[in-house]
């Protein structure tokens, strides 16, 4: 029988992650657009939640690499197909790289990367002014990249699910694709009233 839907680890580190994720680009947004003591604040939360993404993106890639995903719907075109495969992989690079290029970003500039209880990551660049612009420029540069994946993602997630309504959104949720034969899963027509 095949598989259609995801099992509830990769579900579940979804879910939380894009949770995780969104509020990682709102609060790097607030962070860059105010010098006021909401810096501080949303500096604290950047790091530690930063930390908490590349644990859980590492996690989530040994769960996707362990249990084969569902496989995407017979009729989805190979240009869409490849898309789906290209921006799964950008993801999962944005997912680990952003974190350990603002660690390596935060060290180069010689600030402590705290996390909770006063726990302190050592670091993993050497204190250099150039590497620190050069890391910060490249941290910056892949947010906006992470947003665009993040917004291309979402919006082909909706075209799954209320265009093409084949299953792929329902696997991410934990519904089982309906059978072809219920008129179910087939795609969305507008009413053009003829």
């Amino acid at each position: 029988m095949m598989k259609t839907v995801f099992g509830w680890p990769a579900r579940a580190l979804h879910w939380v992650m894009a949770a995780m994720i969104v509020a990682m680009l709102f609060i790097g947004v607030g962070m860059t657009a105010t010098v006021s003591t909401w810096h501080e604040a949303l500096l604290s939360l950047h790091r530690p939640l930063g930390a908490a993404v590349l644990a859980l993106a590492c996690l989530r890639l040994v769960v996707r690499l362990a249990s084969r995903p569902p496989a995407l719907p017979r009729d989805l075109p190979a240009w869409q197909k490849l898309a789906a495969h290209g921006s799964h992989v950008a993801m999962y690079a944005l997912m680990i790289a952003m974190p350990l290029i603002g660690w390596a970003m935060l060290s180069a500039g010689g600030y402590p990367v705290t996390l909770a209880a006063g726990v302190t990551l050592p670091p993993i660049a050497p204190a250099d002014a150039a590497l620190f612009a050069w890391l910060r420029l490249a941290h910056r540069w892949l947010a906006y990249l992470f947003f665009l994946t993040f917004v291309a993602h979402f919006a082909a997630a909706l075209y799954h699910g209320l265009i093409r309504r084949d299953g792929v959104l329902r696997a991410m949720i934990g519904k089982p694709r309906p059978p072809a034969s219920t008129g179910a899963g087939q795609p969305f027509k507008f009413n053009t009233g003829k």
